[in-house]
This record gives C-alpha cells, sequence and structure tokens, in this order.
C-alpha cells in the first residue's frame, strides 16, 4: 500500500513538473514579445557600486561600465568601506584609464546595518549627483549600450503603473570547478525560468534581481531609500517588493548581463545555495514552498524508483527529461545567452537533484553564512549569533 502511494504521488509531482516547465516556456514566449527598441530617452544616470575585496576579473567588469555607448550623462560612484580596502587601487587604475568619465570614490565608513553591502548603497547614493540610480555587484560585466537599454524600461507603464525599478536578467560565467558549474547551470536553466513564471502568472514581478536594480528618485524616496534594508538578507527582493507596495511597477529589462560564479568547493557552494534558498524562503514564502511542484527530473526519477523501472515510469521519465533539456536551452541559450548551459548540460540531472536536498534542507535552520561569518534569518532580517 505504502509503495503504491508513494509512486502515485511521484507520478502526480512529475505532471505537476511538466505543467510548470510549459507555464515557463509559454512565459519565455511572451517576455521575448514584448521586447522593445529603445526609443533615445537617455536621463542623466548614478551608477553605484559598492565594493568590498578584489579578484583579477573585477577590473574588466568595472571597465565595461566606462564604455558605455550612452547619450547621456553618467558618473560612476564606487563605495569602500575603508581607504585600505584592496578594491581602491582598482577605482584609481580606472580613473587614469577613462579620465573622460566621472569616476568618484566614496568612503562609507557609517555601519547601517549587518548588511554591508546595503550600508555602503545607503552612503554612496547620498553624493550622488542625479535622479535615476543604478546599483550592480562589483563582479557584473555590461554590453556596451546596458546604461541605454535598462533606462528605457523608464518609458514603460505597467497595469496603469509607473516604472519606479528596472531590473535585469543574467548569466554567470563559471570556473572550473563543480560548484561555481552548477550554480551557473542553475541561475539560466532554473532560477530565470522562476522569474518568467512568476512574470507570466502575475502580469509583473514584484522583485528585483541583484544584477541590476535601477531606481528613479521618486520610488526610492517613497520607501524611504536604502537605510531600511540595512539588516535585510535579500536586499534586492525587498527593494522591488518594497517599490511596488508603494504603487509603482518594476520592469524586467531585456538586457543581459553577466556575473562571475566563484570557483567554489564543496562547501563554500552549499553555504551560498543555502544562504540562496533561505533568503528566497524568507521573501516569498507560498511561492517558495510552491517549487515543491518544479522538480520534474527528480520526481520522474523517483517515480522511475518506486515504479520499478516499469514502461510506463521509463516513458515519463524520457519525457520529463526532454521537457527539461527544452526549458534548460530555451532560456539558457536562447534568451540569457549563456554556451555554457551546452558544456554543462550533462550536469542537469546532478544539479536538479542538489536543488531538491538544498530545497528540503533550507527548512531545517534559521543560520546562514555569509563572507565567513554566521547569522541567524528572522522573517528575512540578519541578527548576530552570539
Amino acid at each position: 500500500m505504502l509503495a503504491t502511494v508513494v509512486a502515485s504521488l511521484t507520478t502526480i509531482l512529475t505532471f505537476a513538473g511538466l505543467f510548470y516547465s510549459i507555464v515557463a516556456l509559454w512565459g519565455a514566449r511572451n517576455f521575448m514579445r514584448r521586447r522593445r527598441k529603445p526609443e533615445g530617452f537617455a536621463p542623466p544616470v548614478s551608477i553605484l557600486k559598492p565594493v568590498k575585496g578584489f579578484d583579477p576579473g573585477m577590473y574588466e567588469a568595472f571597465a565595461s561600465h566606462c564604455r558605455q555607448q550612452y547619450a547621456g550623462e553618467y558618473e560612476i560612484l564606487f563605495g569602500a568601506a575603508s581607504i585600505d580596502d584592496p578594491a581602491v587601487a582598482a577605482v584609481e587604475r580606472l580613473k587614469a584609464e577613462f579620465p573622460e568619465r566621472a569616476i568618484r570614490l566614496v568612503l562609507c565608513p557609517e555601519v547601517l546595518g549587518l548588511n554591508g553591502k546595503i550600508s555602503n548603497v545607503a552612503q554612496i547614493a547620498a553624493q550622488a549627483r542625479y535622479d535615476h540610480l543604478l546599483i550592480n555587484d562589483s563582479d557584473i560585466h555590461v554590453s556596451p549600450r546596458y546604461l541605454e537599454r535598462i533606462v528605457e524600461g523608464f518609458t514603460h507603464t505597467r497595469k496603469g503603473k509607473t516604472v519606479g525599478m528596472v531590473t535585469a536578467p543574467y548569466r554567470g560565467r563559471s570556473h572550473e570547478t563543480f560548484g561555481s558549474k552548477l550554480e551557473s547551470l542553475g541561475i539560466s536553466t532554473d532560477f530565470f525560468p522562476g522569474v518568467l513564471t512568476a512574470l507570466l502568472l502575475d502580469g509583473e514581478i514584484r522583485f528585483g534581481l541583484g544584477s541590476t536594480l535601477a531606481v528613479s528618485r521618486p520610488a526610492l524616496d517613497a520607501i524611504g531609500g536604502f537605510a531600511p534594508l540595512a539588516d535585510c538578507l535579500a536586499d534586492d527582493y525587498e527593494l522591488g517588493f518594497r517599490i511596488a507596495q508603494a504603487g509603482y511597477a518594476v520592469e524586467l529589462s531585456h538586457e543581459v548581463v553577466e556575473t562571475s560564479v566563484p570557483a567554489y568547493h564543496l562547501r563554500g557552494f552549499m553555504d551560498h545555495q543555502l544562504r540562496w534558498a533561505r533568503g528566497i524562503r524568507d521573501s516569498r514564502r507560498a511561492g517558495y514552498f510552491g517549487l515543491l511542484f518544479t522538480f520534474v527530473l527528480p520526481w520522474a526519477l523517483a517515480n522511475v524508483v518506486t515504479q520499478g523501472a516499469s514502461l510506463a515510469s521509463l516513458a515519463l521519465l524520457s519525457l520529463a527529461l526532454l521537457v527539461r533539456v527544452t526549458v534548460a536551452l530555451t532560456m539558457g541559450v536562447g534568451i540569457l545567452g549563456d554556451r555554457q548551459v551546452l558544456r554543462d548540460l550533462w550536469l542537469l540531472p546532478a544539479r536538479d537533484l542538489v536543488q531538491v536536498w538544498v530545497w528540503t534542507w533550507s527548512f531545517a535552520s534559521d543560520t546562514v553564512t555569509w563572507r565567513g561569518y554566521k547569522f541567524t534569518l528572522r522573517d528575512g532580517k540578519l541578527m548576530k549569533q552570539g
């Protein structure tokens, strides 16, 4: 009796995963049909980049922001907690290489909360000259038309609402470690399909993606600025959510950026996955629980085991694999332009099985590890342990 119940349950969950995959593909179709050409909107923009530490690929990421083919004015403000931060030397080099760009270093000595990134951003924003602010991480690589395509989103309206934030999809540039490849593959083939599914079902998104958070000053003022987010773990989600709550729309741009995924060893990979998972869990509880119905390939594999590799279960597994690969190629290669998906496609079953484990284990604790420190997560906010 138990075996029959488990077999039936895994069959139902597999079909639920297939349905989710079809919805995600429909969301991709709708998203691509919404693409528009830039209309010449080019307001002055302040790019805010909090920095902490330095890695070899970071300088080229910085430089990509200086090569913008943008009709308007823009400035780049780097925020460091100390003049001794290793990234400061790279900023000085950037100023020398691109003297035509308005590049400034802002020291951010205040600690406004446990989220050091937002603490820095709040202090940089106070020095920004312009009313359109764009925040992205220090390892983000962008195309020469990045600014043009991002700010174009502010010309749209969604459900009669003015756009207060524009955010952007991203792909990961992996290193050669197993953990780095799994995380990059997950960004393109699992995380982004979830974003497009939310966009399709809700008609809008009500969160931001940390790859790009472009906000208008009126929308930012309406939520009290950045300081209230200084203890939030998922600051990108919270910023978008609060702007949506204030009556503004959040726009998902078609411009794709690239982030560098660290060369994780197993411990670092799992710490990051659990921190990410627990942050989403606290931010979107109902949606996060709903991920249970999206694991099409793991449930199909479990169904094969519980049904003793019957012909029906093997046929269902074949269908699940076909649909899962279709989603991966459509999202990863077709929309995000991530050619690494082709190289690492064979890792997809392993990546999905790891994700099921991460999802399950995320409910076991409220502890997250971030930059070597352990925190307790309470309703999305960080609390020091001990």
